[in-house]
């Protein structure tokens, strides 16, 4: 069944998240709409997924408060189940930089258009940096991106600190997925004194909907935290895969390896398996398959946290 995917985030001042989780559970309990939502005092975070009609009423509802009147989304069909659950969470960041005081609100970075993207990060003064995690710039990246060797965005602060403290007097492009994090990071550099910082508007998913492949500096896949795994340009659903073992994506190369056993491991988690492990690890996803045929969801298949 035809589904719509719908990823949206907004900062603004939510000190009433609370009181906005409780209705905002309602809305898509009532349109029958499933994803992650993070709620946090700086705003608004999420992908959700189920008819189109559906994901446009909580789409509506959500914009219904003036703080996210404007509220900008991006969306696309599947075919495929996207999420088997709701979960609507309330924390202290919406993306977890590990400082609650850097606020985007009061001072980011500029946009830059995916029309224009190319441009910039071909400029040879321009340092450009890649501020996902590890795991997701291994599926793809832009060419002569910084990979920063981060595991997770909390990681970001110690990076800056040790690698780019001498260059705050020169330019600096950032991009992440959809444009939250990078938004982030570029307002946390300004905080620490760099002169000029840049960051895509919309993240990789509007320079792949926007941008011809012909066109393109993007190179491989974009890992998205939905059970479509990645998409290539045009958002269409990529070749990527998850280890149901370690819940790490896997790439064709991965998937083709010798380590690699569907629902069991992969190159990363399989030397660290006894056959014990592995034998249960087949046993789980005997069920999965079973569950699936039968139209059930599976507590294996959860997928949906960044």
């Amino acid at each position: 069944m035809q589904q719509t995917v719908a990823t949206f985030y907004r900062f603004a001042e939510l000190n009433d998240c609370k009181q906005w989780e409780e209705r905002l559970r309602e809305s898509c309990n009532t349109h029958s709409v499933l994803g992650t939502i993070i709620l946090a005092h700086e705003g608004i975070n999420g992908t959700i997924s189920g008819s189109r009609k559906g994901v446009r009423e909580v789409l509506d509802f959500i914009r219904s408060d003036e703080r996210f009147s404007d509220l900008p989304h991006r969306e696309c069909e599947t075919t495929r189940n996207s999420f088997y659950r709701l979960r609507i969470i309330v924390r202290p960041e919406i993306v977890t930089l590990g400082d609650p005081s850097v606020n985007p609100g009061k001072g980011a970075g500029k946009y830059v258009d995916p029309a224009e993207w190319n441009e910039l990060i071909q400029n040879p003064d321009m340092t450009v940096i890649d501020v996902r995690n590890d795991y997701e710039i291994e599926m793809g990246t832009f060419q002569g991106a910084t990979d920063p060797g981060t595991t997770t965005f909390g990681e970001w602060k110690s990076y800056v600190e040790g690698e780019l403290t001498d260059r705050k007097e020169r330019p600096v492009a950032m991009f992440c997925t959809g444009g939250i994090r990078c938004e982030k990071a570029s307002a946390h550099l300004l905080s620490e004194g760099f002169k000029e910082v840049y960051h895509l508007r919309g993240g990789i998913l509007s320079y792949l909907e926007q941008v011809k492949p012909e066109d393109s500096l993007w190179q491989g896949e974009c890992f998205v935290f939905d059970h479509r795994v990645s998409v290539t340009h045009g958002l269409e659903e990529g070749k990527a895969s998850i280890c149901y073992g370690c819940r790490m994506p896997l790439t064709t190369e991965d998937q083709e390896s010798s380590h690699y056993e569907e629902g069991v491991s992969c190159p990363r988690c399989a030397k660290g398996l006894d056959e014990k492990a592995k034998a249960s690890r087949r046993e789980r996803h005997r069920q999965q398959m079973l569950a699936i045929r039968r139209g059930e969801r599976h507590i294996g298949q959860v997928f949906d946290e960044e």
